[in-house]
């Protein structure tokens, strides 16, 4: 089960990590509304630029602590239930301007998988 455990919190903590550190200004297929990019995705939830930079800071710095968790298990609770509340949020916005369920499955797997590592 520790395995296990150690490849959720690398595969959440660096693809979190990947999407707003490497790919912030990239377009994929799950961003929100026709979004190209985060700084418009949170346009298209109706959000501010400056809620963009606090959510974008949570979820870096709770992947870090995630990954973190690792080695320090005392982050762990706090990393994962972060994760999964914002994820959470994510899952909540994709739905709130209408787009299909595929756009929300990214967010909707992390927020399982956070959910995974604290209850195990």
């Amino acid at each position: 089960m520790l395995y296990l455990e150690i490849v959720l919190k690398l595969v959440i903590g660096l693809s979190i990590l990947n999407v707003w550190l490497l790919r912030s200004k990239k377009s994929t297929q799950y961003r929100g509304g026709s979004a190209s990019n985060i700084k418009e995705e949170f346009q298209a939830y109706g959000l501010p630029s400056w809620f963009m930079v606090i959510i974008g800071t949570l979820k870096v710095a709770l992947s870090i602590l995630l990954i973190a968790s690792i080695w320090y298990p005392s982050f762990e609770t706090y990393a994962a239930l972060g994760i999964a509340f914002l994820m959470a949020g994510a899952v909540t916005m994709h739905f709130k301007i209408g787009d299909p369920i595929k756009k929300a499955f990214p967010a909707a797997l992390f927020m399982t998988l956070s959910l995974i590592i604290y209850f195990i």
